[in-house]
């Protein structure tokens, strides 16, 4: 009796067929593709967005970092220019 008890529990257990597998797939497929556009909007309600004057000072650091480091690699790209053409008339 043992026995048959068991042998049933390891028939239950076995995993589904492939055709089952394909199928399910496809069953599944919309719920799989949506799940992680939903985790992302779940994420972005729980997010602080910066105030509007946050938000323009945070920009406006943001360009003038961006021109000064222009301004850097420009000078940079100018001496080294010259110092290629001192080296190229030696």
């Amino acid at each position: 009796m043992a026995d048959e008890k068991s042998v049933q529990k390891k028939a239950e257990n076995k995993p589904a067929a492939s055709g089952n597998k394909f199928v399910n797939f496809f069953k599944n497929l919309p719920a799989n593709i949506a799940r992680p556009f939903r985790d992302m909007w779940h994420e972005l309600k729980k997010v602080t967005w910066p105030s509007r004057k946050d938000l323009i000072n945070y920009t406006l650091i943001v360009l003038a970092f961006i021109v000064f480091m222009g301004v850097v690699i420009g000078l940079l790209d100018l001496g080294s220019s010259e110092l290629v053409r001192l080296l190229i008339n030696i």
